[in-house]
């Protein structure tokens, strides 16, 4: 199912948002609820939200209708990941798998922490940069537990099906032979990138380790388990706007759902983000 995005709103600005269509069908569909976890092949549908080396921290909007992809807001301003040397921006294409969730109410058997309330996130580590809002069908090669602020974040290490590497990496052992680096670099991102902000190192579950393909699956269907449940609920704090589940409650038509983004600013061009973002940090780890 080829999906395409329509942007509304101004860019850099926060009413900012890319809503996601079915191609085939027409229908403005959640990235969240609708776009399906398993794609043909025993691959995965990831959904970009950050491409690689860009600093503007987008996310999959749990409270909006139709769960859109806008900008992260701190204390009313716009959030940006900061460029702790030597990296910039993101290092890898940066998203999320639909169809799951990291519950916050249950602790997570393998860490010890409840989750952080967002779809499980998947880092895409091929050579291409993908592009905001874009559907990629992914193998899934590992996993790494981030322990952020107290909660169990999980990041799934992924490989686009069209990467000239795609048949070389099987699992996450097969990283460092090809991309060296890469894995080491990863954990020092995620280690760092909040401390200019004020905050303390992140930590990790499994001493820092990453966990193999088999065990990312394992994570992934629990965390699937964890959504079918949240969309069946009476109440949820998130919101279930879809156009597809057929669920009776959440499911809206499709002529509503054309309704909700037509209602929000249309598109525009706004000012730049500020100088300030390119901004190099130096950390001193401990």
């Amino acid at each position: 199912m080829p999906y395409s995005i329509v942007e509304r709103g101004t860019t850099n600005t926060t009413d900012y948002r890319i809503y996601f269509k079915n191609d085939d069908t027409g229908a403005y569909v959640s990235p969240f609820h609708d776009i399906p976890l398993q794609a043909s092949g025993g691959l995965y549908n990831m959904v970009v939200e950050i491409p690689r080396w860009t600093n503007h921290k987008m996310e999959i909007s749990r409270d909006d209708p139709l769960n859109p992809i806008k900008q992260d807001i701190k204390k009313g301003k716009l959030r940006y990941v900061p460029n702790v040397f030597p990296h910039h921006g993101y290092i890898w294409n940066y998203g999320a798998l639909p169809q799951t969730w990291e519950n916050p109410e249950v602790k997570d058997e393998h860490t010890g922490y409840n989750g952080d309330n967002d779809p499980v996130d998947a880092i895409e580590i091929g050579y291409r940069i993908a592009k905001r809002g874009e559907v990629l069908q992914v193998k899934v090669l590992g996993v790494i537990a981030l322990i952020d602020e107290g909660e169990t974040d999980w990041k799934v290490v992924t490989i686009n099906k069209n990467d000239p590497l795609f048949d070389s990496l099987k699992d996450i052992s097969d990283v460092e032979k090809h991309l060296p680096g890469l894995l080491k670099a990863t954990v020092e991102w995620l280690r760092m990138y909040k401390i200019p902000d004020g905050k303390p190192e992140n930590q990790f579950a499994f001493n820092s380790e990453f966990k193999d393909k088999a065990f990312a699956t394992k994570i992934i269907q629990e965390t699937n388990v964890h959504w079918k449940n949240l969309v069946i609920r009476d109440e949820a704090k998130i919101n279930l706007m879809n156009t597809s589940l057929n669920d009776g409650k959440n499911t809206i038509a499709v002529k509503e759902a054309e309704q909700i983004v037509n209602s929000t600013p249309g598109y525009a061009v706004g000012q730049p983000e500020d100088d300030s973002v390119g901004k190099w940090h130096f950390v001193q780890l401990k």
